[in-house]
């Protein structure tokens, strides 16, 4: 298959009841900075020395927080973040000290499931 010429980044998008709040979460927790294109509805973060966003948070005022493990009658989880780490439990640590927290349910040794401020999940998995 060939490759799409045009595409020239691919950045997941978020959604937040205050885009800046958890930008500064995931900034602090990746150690990536804040574009200054960022607006109080749309929040770009940008790894050190990288000139394109790779993690985008949009405004979404009636932002509901996913259920997982998923249930038919609750909000269901759309996307979430898998982030290689070379230390699992500095990286928790790390995580927790900047207001996430361990979800309740895990499914496997070597990955930690954690949950944004927000209710975002993502995954740490030991490289």
């Amino acid at each position: 298959m060939a490759e799409l010429g045009f595409v020239k980044a691919l950045t997941p998008v978020l959604d937040a009841p205050d885009p800046t709040e958890l930008a500064r979460f995931y900034a602090e927790f990746l150690g990536w900075e804040i574009s200054e294109h960022s607006d109080p509805t749309w929040a770009m973060l940008v790894p050190p020395g990288k000139k394109r966003s790779f993690l985008s948070i949009q405004l979404e005022p009636l932002y509901v927080a996913p259920t997982w493990p998923s249930t038919a009658e609750r909000q269901q989880m759309q996307i979430h973040l898998d982030l290689w780490v070379s230390d699992l439990e500095d990286a928790v640590a790390r995580a927790e000290s900047c207001g996430a927290r361990v979800a309740d349910t895990q499914f496997d040794e070597g990955v930690r499931v954690m949950v944004d401020p927000v209710g975002h999940l993502f995954c740490l998995f030991e490289d």
